[in-house]
């Protein structure tokens, strides 16, 4: 084999080793499993905080592509659950009375662009503490199980709005999905260059009062929300074998 061939097969050989290597080591993206606690918030709590006390767990998976340093798109999936109950709460006293209560278990689908406030998406940015602020748009399939067999027509004999409205609401046809605007905070703690652990609290604005199935009952000049504190495990591709480069024989 003549020296320009194997001049020429050897550069090609180190190209190919360089791109292989930069790929390895600057991979845009990464993947994400959270355990999730979704809490709901509406007419069946008093707490304007939500339904602490009914909150129940859930789980999302995620992949994340970095754009640059500072910006990343990230789609999201989430499973979980919804729950309000009156009865959890003795104050005030007519919640009790009412009874009202209703489960759904959620999915959700969500597209958001994530800001990291330091600069530090992946590659070898990709170290220590890195908080980071998210937004987006989603949509949530819902199964809305609600319950009024509880509810003392007896105490609420003398108010024909609450009476009226609980009518309203039990033949009102309950949404299956929803859209849903998710507004976060995040912070991430690089264990390593693949691992990190990562803490979100993720808000989810909705356009239903029939979240959780009753609204007239209650009060229908306000909306039903619900959000998720969560915390999980990332791993972000690259670097996997600095030696990795072919063979080259002549």
């Amino acid at each position: 084999m003549g020296c320009i061939q194997k001049g020429s097969l050897l550069m090609a050989g180190l190209w190919i080793c360089s791109a292989s290597l930069y790929a390895q080591l600057e991979s845009n993206y990464e993947i994400g499993v959270n355990i999730n606690a979704f809490v709901y918030q509406g007419d069946l709590t008093p707490s304007p905080a939500g339904s602490l006390k009914t909150m129940k767990p859930g789980a999302s998976v995620w992949v994340n592509r970095f754009l640059n340093n500072w910006f990343s798109l990230r789609g999201n999936l989430a499973l979980g659950t919804l729950h309000g109950d009156d009865a959890a709460y003795a104050e005030p006293a007519w919640r009790r009375k009412r009874n009202l209560s209703f489960t759904s278990p959620v999915v959700e689908f969500s597209v958001l662009g994530v800001w990291s406030i330091l600069g530090k998406n992946g590659g070898r940015n990709n170290h220590g503490l890195a908080p980071y602020l998210f937004a987006g748009a989603g949509y949530a399939w819902l199964h809305i199980n609600r319950d009024w067999s509880r509810f003392n027509t007896t105490y609420f004999s003398a108010e024909s709005r609450t009476l009226n409205g609980l009518a309203a609401d039990t033949v009102h046809r309950l949404p299956s999905g929803i859209p849903v605007i998710p507004v976060g905070v995040g912070l991430r703690y690089a264990l390593s260059r693949h691992f990190s652990v990562n803490a979100e609290f993720s808000y989810r604005f909705t356009t239903t009062d029939y979240l959780d199935g009753f609204s007239q009952v209650a009060n229908p000049q306000k909306k039903d929300y619900y959000y998720t504190f969560s915390g999980g495990l990332i791993y972000s591709w690259g670097e996997k074998d600095r030696m990795a480069c072919p063979v080259i024989k002549y």
